[in-house]
């Protein structure tokens, strides 16, 4: 065959592929119910956030070769990468607003307590984080304004929400593919289904081996564990799927901001670690999605687009604190206090996959209200057996806010927050030395306990194991050693996080970090790989952008979000 007629035929298969396209996307345009977009000559920006990636551990899975797209992008130049530091908390919460936003200030970790109102506040109640949100955007628009978020937790002022928990106005993605719903999207996408019931059996068989194997080494299940592979193998690949199409649909209609987190892997890193070959598996589908919205990318280009890959922060391998001392830290807390004090330590021990599921539950109930109303019935008895079948989450539901115990503690990861409610402000921490004489050295003698830090006046001190102090002022650090902060990390770096923390309104009257020794961090939940706290890659993101970004420069999310705001902005 020759020269030329090989370039026709290519040229065919070409215009043919990109007809179906534009008839498959132009048709789901045309019904999708959101506002119009601005059609202008601004360049557009695509974020991928893989949810808790170190950039240490991105290493290891190019190394492993389980991400070819993005090893190949790295290779030719067509992205750089770099690594940056989030900071102190590590937590989703606290990067995200500091990306979306600018300010991360006064969200001290993924839980924590409002004193003055006797209110438990998690990362996980959408009502909370729209509180959250609107007052972080005061006086402030959102990098994605006039854009897409798909599953985050602040929407960044997007015109279009998936599943982000903070959005005012959520639009239900399904329903808002006029009266077609989820049949249009797979009737136009047939590969997708096969790779949606692909996944998810192969998500089942290979959980499902893993715990099994764990079971007959002896591990307890929670009772949901028997539905748990099935329910998160197929939630998790309908929304990994879901989000990778409404991305793909966004190029199509030339949305200026599109940013979509792929959290899977984070919830596996939790329960097998970082390298676990489940986890790498995640890694390897996350890049699949990569290349196809890269492709998509180079094949509409009425809005030129800049792709960026991110995490929020890592997960360092952890040890439980209740492994090592044989119960939880509040109920460390608590026995040291004596006399009976009462304790409110709360924390959900299940992943994101269950989250994922209620939400769906929530989008199927309102397409279910379109069918006729014999076949209604017979789905909404079927939802109604999914819903039994689901734990409730403790974190999530009411509060009783005329309950005071004596001690709260909210933990994230390897960082602690304990509250006294002795009085509704913040302590000093010489008032908590002064109440609780003992409980300082117990803590800082107990094996687990990276660090104490509290408020004094305007300074911070830190407090280590071996009689080690820091006192932190502007500028200053005046150390009696041994240096409390060099286990974790660089010393300005820590200080200057503590310096930024401690003070919040919001935390803790005493905040403590988990030690950090043979590679691994005391986590205060129940994890195999933890983050929130300091020390290991846990602390380490990456970003991954065009090359002629000066990504070194970039030392923290608010570095990232000004540079999006000057480069992007309207």
């Amino acid at each position: 065959m020759s020269t030329w007629t090989t370039r026709r035929l290519v040229d065919l298969l070409r215009s043919l592929s990109h007809l179906y396209y534009r008839r498959k996307y132009g048709a789901l345009a045309r019904r999708m119910g959101r506002p119009g977009v601005v059609q202008d000559d601004r360049r557009g920006f695509i974020v991928l956030q893989i949810d808790g990636l170190s950039h240490e551990h991105l290493l290891q899975a190019l190394r492993a070769g389980v991400m070819p797209w993005l090893e190949r992008a790295l290779a030719d130049g067509r992205l750089a990468l770099s690594p940056y530091r989030c900071g102190l908390p590590s937590t989703t919460p606290a990067v995200q607003a500091a990306l979306l936003f600018g300010t991360r200030h006064d969200i001290p970790g993924f839980r924590w307590y409002e004193k003055e109102r006797a209110l438990s506040v998690v990362a996980k109640r959408p009502d909370q984080m729209q509180a959250v949100q609107a007052r972080l955007r005061q006086g402030v628009e959102g990098i994605l304004a006039g854009g897409s978020s798909y599953v985050n937790l602040f929407d960044g002022d997007a015109d279009l929400a998936f599943f982000t928990l903070a959005a005012f106005h959520p639009q239900r993605f399904f329903e808002s593919i006029r009266g077609m719903g989820l049949v249009l999207l797979f009737l136009l996408s047939p590969f997708r289904v096969l790779r949606v019931f692909g996944l998810s059996l192969v998500g089942c068989l290979e959980v499902l081996r893993w715990r099994l194997a764990a079971l007959f080494r002896g591990r307890a299940f929670r009772p949901y564990d028997l539905l748990g592979p099935f329910l998160a193998a197929v939630v998790n690949a309908l929304f990994t799927e879901v989000q990778t199409f409404g991305v793909a649909l966004d190029i199509y209609r030339r949305v200026p901001a599109i940013y979509a987190n792929y959290n899977t892997y984070d919830e596996v890193a939790h329960v097998l670690g970082p390298t676990h070959r489940l986890a790498f598996r995640v890694l390897r589908d996350v890049d699949r999605r990569l290349r196809q919205i890269d492709r998509m990318r180079a094949r509409y280009r009425s809005r030129e687009y800049d792709l960026y890959l991110l995490s929020d922060h890592g997960n360092s391998p952890s040890v439980p604190f209740s492994q090592k001392v044989g119960r939880s830290l509040g109920q460390f807390i608590v026995e040291q206090l004596g006399q009976g004090a009462s304790l409110d330590e709360v924390f959900a021990l299940e992943g994101g996959s269950l989250n994922k599921a209620r939400f769906l539950l929530d989008e199927m109930r309102a397409v279910t209200g379109r069918l006729p109303a014999k076949v209604a019935r017979v789905v909404n008895a079927l939802w109604r057996a999914m819903d039994r079948r689901l734990p409730a989450d403790v974190e999530t539901g009411g509060y009783d806010l005329e309950r005071r115990e004596d001690v709260v503690v909210r933990v994230s990861g390897s960082l602690a927050h304990v509250y006294f409610n002795v009085a509704r402000r913040p302590l000093q921490l010489i008032e908590v030395a002064l109440l609780y004489p003992a409980l300082l050295d117990r803590l800082l003698e107990t094996d687990g306990i990276g660090l104490v830090a509290g408020r004094a006046g305007g300074r911070v001190v830190v407090l280590g194991p071996g009689g080690g102090m820091a006192v932190l002022s502007d500028g200053r650090v005046e150390v009696e050693p041994p240096h409390p902060l060099l286990p974790f990390g660089a010393p300005d770096g820590v200080a200057e996080d503590l310096r930024r923390v401690v003070p919040f309104p919001h935390a803790g009257d005493l905040i403590l970090l988990g030690a950090v020794a043979d590679g691994r961090v005391v986590t205060f939940e129940d994890q195999v790989a933890s983050h929130g706290g300091l020390g290991g890659p846990q602390e380490v993101p990456f970003i991954a952008g065009p090359a002629d970004v000066a990504l070194a420069s970039f030392e923290n999310p608010e570095d990232i979000h000004a540079f999006f705001r000057a480069r992007y902005g309207r």
